[in-house]
């Protein structure tokens, strides 16, 4: 009888092991990766944590609850209360949204996996880096000096020196006395070490300070960083230069001649270049103002312009006036030294009679004219 009942327990025994298999425990159970998105965060910054586990056991695993805690890097999203269970050779995934709150550095906030049954818990330390190098700005192009009311080239570079990529990368310029075009420029995603440029037209009405702002994403999160350029007005050295040489002053009757040549000595064109005398001289035909029209650097034209003075002048000024590529008016100045000369007195045309040379021709024609009828007249 002892026997019998030996053999009934040891049946019920084998039948429960066969119809119930022991359940797998936690050390089946293995983060396999983890990740961030923005894969650095800067301080401030919210990312997406996101930890794979998968159960590389033979049984099926019961999972009660998943949980993120830690300090400088803090979850801001709700644990998983219920998990259930996870089957063998299977995945999951848990996703955290954290906030970076303290300062640089790589933190580890703790994934934690509670299991059911009083079977424990898994804890892994997930790495986040905080960093808060910016983007960096520099310009790359500008003129020696600016002029009011004057178009200029201004190239922006942005530069990434952050161990991840940057999106949405834009550059605003922004401040007061002053037009640009375009009003922004998009270079898009940087990645680490690359660097984008953007060339805007400035055209300053008055000296002041132009910030070119720029924009960028790290994830979610948007970011700045100001570059400061100073507009402080002065005299371009690649601007035309209008050089007055080789002048000559011949009296006229009534007032006086100048002769000479105009050089561009500059490196820009000079252009609708118009020459006339200046105050107190007064222009007078047949060269009130000479018009050279474009002088490219390098370039020579002659010119000549005439003109009369009240009284006793001992030099005037012969005055150039040019333009800009971008329509802007110049002027540049030479005195002429009129070197005591003395300006030939107006002829009796200039008030409305007639030249006594021209006097003369007409009465000697006359005189051949008479002789020639009287001769004519004699022989008949």
């Amino acid at each position: 009888m002892k026997s019998l009942n030996v053999l009934i327990i040891s049946l019920l025994c084998a039948a429960i092991a066969f119809t119930a298999p022991a359940s797998a425990g936690p050390a089946d159970i293995t983060v396999v990766s983890s990740s961030l998105d923005p894969s650095v965060l800067m301080k401030g910054d919210t990312g997406t944590l996101t930890v794979v586990v998968q159960n590389t056991g033979a049984e099926t695993v019961a999972i009660r609850s998943a949980r993120l805690y830690g300090s400088g890097v803090v979850p801001l999203s709700e644990p998983y209360p219920s998990v259930g269970e996870l089957g063998a050779g299977n995945s999951k995934t848990f996703t955290f949204t954290v906030r970076a709150d303290g300062g640089e550095g790589t933190f580890y906030p703790t994934f934690v996996l509670d299991f059911r049954d009083g079977a424990g818990n898994l804890r892994y330390p997930v790495p986040v880096q905080v960093e808060n190098t910016p983007l960096s700005a520099s310009v790359i192009q500008k003129p020696d000096a600016f002029a009011e009311s004057r178009t200029a080239d201004i190239t922006v570079r942005v530069g990434n020196p952050r161990p991840n990529a940057a999106s949405g990368v834009q550059v605003i310029p922004q401040g007061s006395g002053f037009t640009v075009t375009p009003t922004g420029g998009f270079i898009g995603s940087l990645a680490p070490d690359a660097s984008g440029t953007v060339t805007f037209n400035l055209t300053p009405t008055a000296e002041t300070d132009v910030t070119f702002q720029v924009v960028w994403r790290n994830g979610i999160n948007t970011h700045t960083t100001d570059l400061v350029l100073p507009v402080a007005f002065g005299e371009d050295k690649k601007q035309a230069d209008p050089v007055i040489t080789n002048v000559e002053v011949t009296p006229i009757a009534g007032g006086y001649r100048i002769v000479g040549d105009v050089m561009n000595a500059g490196l820009e064109s000079a252009r609708s270049v118009v020459i006339s005398p200046g105050s107190p001289a007064t222009p007078i035909d047949p060269f009130r103002v000479y018009v050279v029209g474009t002088l490219d650097p390098d370039d020579i034209s002659s010119f000549e312009v005439t003109f009369k003075v009240d009284g006793t002048v001992a030099e005037i000024p012969v005055v150039v006036e040019y333009r800009d590529d971008d329509g802007n008016r110049y002027t540049a100045t030479r005195l002429i030294d009129l070197g005591g000369t003395t300006a030939a007195p107006l002829k009796e045309q200039e008030d409305g009679g007639f030249p006594i040379a021209g006097i003369l021709v007409v009465a000697l024609v006359a005189l051949g004219v008479a002789g020639a009828i009287y001769y004519s007249w004699k022989r008949t």
